[in-house]
């Protein structure tokens, strides 16, 4: 596996760590657990962009990343919708407007494990906690 690519994956499990944490604290801020899940899902798509293709693209929609994968990550076709969702909170949440709840918190950071595990997969990790 590239350097880069574990670059990504540690930033990405990093991000994930931070959801799950937050989740579990007291007075959780469910916008910023929603926030790190999709970055966790970008992440992990990036990192396999640049082991599979040496580039990383340059944009945070988790569906144009997915796109960009193609058969790769077919496993992941089921779960295109909740990715899109999931996508939508990298800014829905982080401004005033919107406000995620622990149902939107919770489901992020379902998705991210996911994902995560799919993706870990791919490049010949195991899949750790």
């Amino acid at each position: 596996m590239k350097r880069s690519t574990r670059e990504w994956i540690q930033k990405a499990d990093g991000d994930l760590k931070v959801a799950r944490r937050e989740l579990q604290a007291s007075d959780p801020v469910y916008n910023a657990i929603c926030f790190h899940a999709q970055q966790c899902v970008e992440k992990y798509l990036k990192a396999l962009c640049e082991e599979r293709r040496g580039t990383v693209p340059k944009t945070h929609d988790l569906i144009v990343l997915l796109n960009e994968l193609g058969a790769s990550v077919a496993q992941l076709e089921p779960e295109r919708k909740a990715l899109a969702r999931l996508g939508a909170y990298a800014v829905a949440f982080r401004y005033p407007g919107e406000e995620a709840g622990i149902e939107e918190a919770q489901e992020a950071v379902s998705i991210a494990e996911q994902v995560r595990s799919v993706l870990r997969e791919n490049v010949g990790l195991p899949d750790e906690p």
